[in-house]
């Protein structure tokens, strides 16, 4: 099957869980990564530029329609919740909080879900909340395939455990073979 995008959220432990992964990807992978990390409000995106230094791929923070594309790593912006549409780009907002964050996973994954249909990979890893599960099983719903980071390799094992139990998930799989796990998936494509 040939996947469009991969979408991650990751909140307490997720700048460490996103540097076991993203720098391990080639600079030629096929799909655009989309993460949403918990941070806070006043965040000044400084840890975007560090891992832009380390990464093959560049990381950036989406714009407001911006076209998705592959090359890319797009991160959520500070107090935004990202959405994807139908054509492929994103669109910002400011709305309520939803599982008291902004940006918010579940906001990501569910209109990803609605974008990509079953082209869609969604990826939960470390957090201390249930923000995602919801997402994670739309994406599910919709064909896409669902990846959940073990708990016992999670930093803070809540969101990957509340994930689990919400929905039937593709994988569960430690943090060390999540990178080459997502290698083997663009090879595919």
């Amino acid at each position: 099957m040939g996947y469009g995008a991969i979408v991650i959220g990751v909140s307490s432990g997720g700048l460490n869980a996103l540097m076991k992964i993203l720098p391990s990807l080639p600079e030629n992978y096929p799909l655009p990564i989309v993460v949403v990390q918990h941070v806070s409000p006043r965040s000044d995106g400084y840890w975007i530029e560090s891992m832009n230094r380390t990464c093959g791929l560049n990381v950036k923070e989406a714009d407001e329609k911006e076209k998705i594309e592959r090359g890319n790593i797009y991160m959520a912006p500070a107090n935004y919740h990202l959405l994807m549409e139908k054509d492929k780009t994103f669109s910002l907002s400011t709305e309520a909080k939803v599982n008291f964050a902004r940006p918010s996973i579940d906001v990501l994954f569910e209109s990803a879900a609605e974008a990509y249909r079953d082209e869609l990979i969604g990826i939960i890893l470390t957090g201390s909340n249930s923000d995602g599960a919801l997402g994670l099983r739309k994406i599910k719903e919709e064909g896409g395939l669902t990846i959940v980071q073990d708990p016992e390799t999670a930093e803070s094992p809540s969101m990957p455990a509340y994930a689990i139990s919400t929905s039937s998930v593709d994988h569960i799989l430690p943090l060390e073979e999540m990178a080459n796990f997502l290698k083997t998936l663009g090879e595919s494509d």
